[in-house]
């Protein structure tokens, strides 16, 4: 029954917002297209740009449908640019629950009550999200704390919805012409266990320690420290931190802060999450990130809420830098063979085509001023591009995509002339140079020593193994083709006597008529040689 309710209630708001009208014409059903038009909630529609109809639409549906909003507008390879700018523009804007149970959960998680457990518990919340709210506390040695704590009972919630959501997706691909090309189901799936890992709090908090692990001496960003001792799955304490909101330019100017160090030191720390740690802070949306202007002069980033981690192999690493590197050097035929090579498209997608195709995205891109160019915008293109080909969606690229996308965003927010080609490239080249020289591979081989001694012992066994495997497998081998040999004499030795019987036949045949009779005995010798040849070239040849 309450499944029933929640789709009335999607059914409803789509009507009132008229979300049917969302798709491109090219893109209805032409069965389906009318009867949502009979919709009586539409009626009482809601005015505005599509963009903004479907946004109030996703804030009316609640919390779980605005960060799915939130998600999807990171996929600028999906959507349109109205679309995707008006969803950027959602927030965590839910009214908290309330104290007596976030004190009662928290004390359930820690073993004891919040004012045994900490000096002084704000029991107001600081802020309150769709997941989770927050409140100040103080802990017994004198530490200034954030207790962050999952809403209750959410989890059924969020599952019940992602359910309806999952059913949604697949009548979109289903019924909708352009459907399968959207990925509803995949986009739905990946959004799934993204929102489920942000109720794991533990995941959270380990997250932050590796990323504060990873920037140890704390000069380019700040991670706050986790309290281990007060942190469960739906309870973490984290070290609170006090900053200034990146987006509050006007806070930042009037502190006189370098913003244009601060630009390119936000690039700067993508591409070392990226390439030096490939680990990487994938939610760095301004509410996020926190400026310390403690020194004007050398800012640096906070960074909170961690639970959104993104993170690539070692081959991934070395064909995204390669690739970006032949981008910035406008080489399209290296691009094409490296998506190739590294699997990121078929096997059998011809280069010439793949790159003539990535020499159309980019030129009319790279025509202009180099500093008006989004690198972020031109990644996205690549990637339909390459979507055109068959390309696969990899989870930890559409990350990476979203992170540089609100990276740059955020840079040329800060500071409008930031360059990050002129940033990221000495960075590129300097890491590739640095990667693959031969100390870097002398360090490497150093660092795999260990694990290769510890199995030189068994080299001999295992190689006795092989060899032993080897022979069996050419004994089989062998075997069959005795048997297989075998089975083509015998066929032999059939097609021949079946040979020799009609040929009987055919002599005794042509012997028992009168006229045949005499033409044989009339015939010359040579006429009996060539027939005698005849019959030796026709007679069925043994097979090997």
């Amino acid at each position: 029954m309450s499944s029933l309710v929640r789709s009335l209630e999607i059914i409803r708001v789509a009507g009132r917002y008229r979300l049917d009208e969302l798709l491109p014409e090219q893109a209805r059903h032409p069965v389906l297209t009318p009867l949502l038009r009979l919709n009586p909630w539409r009626l009482g529609a809601v005015s505005g740009t599509r963009g903004e109809r479907l946004r109030r639409a996703l804030e009316d549906l609640g919390p779980v449908f605005i960060k799915f909003g939130q998600m999807l507008s990171t996929r600028r390879d999906l959507l349109p640019e109205d679309i995707a700018d008006e969803l950027a523009l959602l927030q965590d804007q839910v009214p908290p629950f309330d104290q007596a149970i976030a004190v009662d959960i928290i004390e359930t998680a820690l073993g004891g009550k919040v004012d045994t457990l900490f000096e002084r518990f704000d029991r107001e919340p600081m802020a309150s999200a769709s997941v989770a709210q927050v409140h100040g506390a103080r802990t017994r040695e004198g530490r200034e704390v954030v207790v962050k704590v999952i809403r209750p009972d959410i989890e059924p919630v969020i599952l019940k919805d992602m359910a309806l959501l999952a059913r949604i997706a697949r009548f979109v691909e289903r019924w909708l012409r352009d459907g399968r090309r959207l990925r509803p189901v995949e986009v739905v799936r990946d959004y799934r266990q993204t929102i489920l890992d942000e109720l794991d709090l533990g995941r959270e908090a380990a997250n932050a320690s590796q990323l504060r692990r990873n920037f140890a001496d704390g000069s380019m960003v700040y991670v706050p420290e986790v309290f281990w001792d007060y942190s469960r799955r739906n309870v973490m304490v984290m070290e609170r931190i006090y900053g200034i909101p990146v987006t509050d330019l006007e806070t930042l100017r009037a502190k006189d802060v370098d913003l244009k160090v601060l630009g390119e030191r936000g690039v700067e720390i993508f591409f070392t999450q990226v390439f030096r740690d490939s680990f990487f802070h994938a939610d760095m949306h301004p509410g996020n990130i926190f400026v310390d202007a403690s020194d004007p002069k050398d800012p640096r980033y906070i960074a909170i809420d961690c639970a959104i981690i993104g993170s690539l192999s070692e081959d991934d690493q070395y064909y995204l830098a390669r690739n970006l590197l032949a981008i910035f050097r406008r080489d399209y035929h290296e691009v094409a063979q490296l998506h190739v090579e590294c699997g990121w498209v078929p096997p059998d997608t011809r280069v010439q085509d793949f790159e003539s195709a990535m020499r159309a995205v980019c030129e009319p891109v790279f025509e202009r001023p180099i500093a008006e160019i989004s690198f972020g915008q031109l990644l996205v293109y690549l990637f339909q591009t390459a979507a055109r080909f068959d390309m696969e969606v990899q989870p930890s690229l559409v990350l990476l995509q979203k992170t540089l996308l609100n990276i740059e965003g955020l840079g040329r927010q800060l500071y409008p002339q930031l360059n990050l080609w002129d940033t990221a490239m000495p960075f590129l080249e300097k890491w590739v140079g640095e990667r693959y020289s031969p100390q870097s591979v002398i360090k490497r081989l150093q660092q795999q020593a260990p694990n290769w001694l510890e199995q030189l012992p068994q080299l001999p066994e295992a190689l006795r193994s092989s060899l032993q495997v080897q022979r069996d497998t050419q004994k089989r081998s062998e075997q069959l083709l005795a048997v297989e040999r075998k089975e083509r004499r015998q066929q032999d030795q059939r097609a021949r006597r079946c040979y020799l019987a009609a040929m009987v036949c055919i002599v005794a045949a042509g012997a028992a008529l009168p006229a045949v009779r005499s033409m044989l005995e009339q015939a010359p010798t040579v006429s009996w040689i060539l027939l005698a040849v005849a019959a030796g070239l026709a007679w069925p040849s043994q097979s090997v």
